[in-house]
């Protein structure tokens, strides 16, 4: 597969030394990158153009989404090499592992019916914290046909036109949802069993696991909301399972006197079965898995707090006549 066939988006706001990282394992593909910026103020931009990457600085009149840094990349990718039949995209806190970009471009060319393929994404240091360890087995997903993926991929440029990009004002779940309209279109989604990126999450702090899994938990909601109805729709059943373990529970518990109710004695056993429920069926060492189904238990609350976020914004606007909902 030529070089010439391929580019390369980084995308990265602040990321410091962890973008450095990104752009040295590009190697010599570096000039086949674009690196999109959004707002960074330490130095990022100079470090990218001083190896050789090409810089889109977003405009900062616009909120920042990933989605719309990507979507800006491969338009000026596209626009400076109208040929390219390969994107891989990659965040900035990630490093490509060898020999990826050659595997990946290998198999979209021999199936022509996949549009985007990706690999293995693995945390540099998952033992620092538990919450890095926790990003580490998200990153464990089944091979295969797919129905999603994640940040970092190889994407099919005629696929990626054809469905007009990442949905740019979504602020988290653009690349399922994304994959969600190319599986309508009738494109396939893969997942390979090789490396792909080593992933710096740098959770150190609760208030830092708590904040991104409120994120999916807004991402839940608005790509549920947009997707409903479709035949592809997704995480109708991750956003209620978020409410009825955050808030319809406690507020069955709380429907009687509190503390004397029967109920709130069943909800609060609820919580520890569940865990020992998850526990049971995960796999891996015990303080593995307790770990795991510990903080799988708790994300429902953060989950849902993001949820109605969304579903709370989404109703002012309509209310005040900002949005139009379909």
């Amino acid at each position: 597969m030529s070089v010439d066939a391929i580019g390369i988006v980084v995308i990265g706001r602040n990321e410091g030394a962890r973008l450095v990282a990104c752009m040295e394992s590009l190697g010599p593909l570096a000039r086949a990158a674009v690196y999109v910026d959004s707002g960074s103020s330490d130095g990022s931009v100079d470090a990218a153009r001083d190896r050789g990457l090409t810089v889109v600085e977003l405009d900062l009149g616009t909120p920042f989404t990933a989605a719309r840094a990507r979507n800006a990349g491969f338009e000026t990718l596209c626009a400076a090499r109208p040929d390219i039949r390969f994107v891989q995209f990659v965040d900035g806190d990630c490093r490509i592992v060898p020999g990826w970009i050659e595997t990946a471009a290998t198999f979209l060319v021999r199936h022509e019916g996949v549009a985007v393929v990706a690999g293995r994404r693995r945390e540099v240091l998952p033992e620092a914290s538990p919450y890095n360890a926790l990003c580490d087995e998200e990153w464990d997903t089944p091979v295969g046909e797919a129905l999603a993926v994640g940040g970092d991929c190889m994407m099919r440029a005629e696929a990626f036109r054809a469905v007009g990009g990442y949905a740019p004002d979504l602020i988290a779940g653009e690349e399922p949802e994304l994959c969600a309209r190319l599986r309508a279109k009738r494109w396939r989604i893969r997942r390979l069993d090789a490396d792909m990126t080593l992933h710096d999450a740098a959770m150190t702090r609760f208030a830092q696991w708590w904040r991104r899994t409120e994120r999916g938990g807004h991402a839940f909601a608005e790509v549920a909301a947009r997707l409903r109805g479709s035949p592809v729709a997704i995480w109708q059943r991750e956003e209620r399972r978020a409410l009825v373990w955050a808030v319809g529970l406690p507020a069955l518990a709380l429907a009687g006197p509190v503390f004397a109710h029967p109920l709130f004695a069943i909800v609060l056993a609820a919580y520890p079965l569940q865990v020992a429920r998850l526990w049971h069926r995960g796999t891996g060492n015990a303080r593995a898995r307790l770990r795991r189904a510990v903080f799988m238990t708790l994300a429902k609350f953060p989950e849902a707090q993001g949820a109605l976020r969304y579903r709370v914004g989404r109703l002012v606007r309509r209310r005040v006549g900002l949005i139009e909902y379909k």
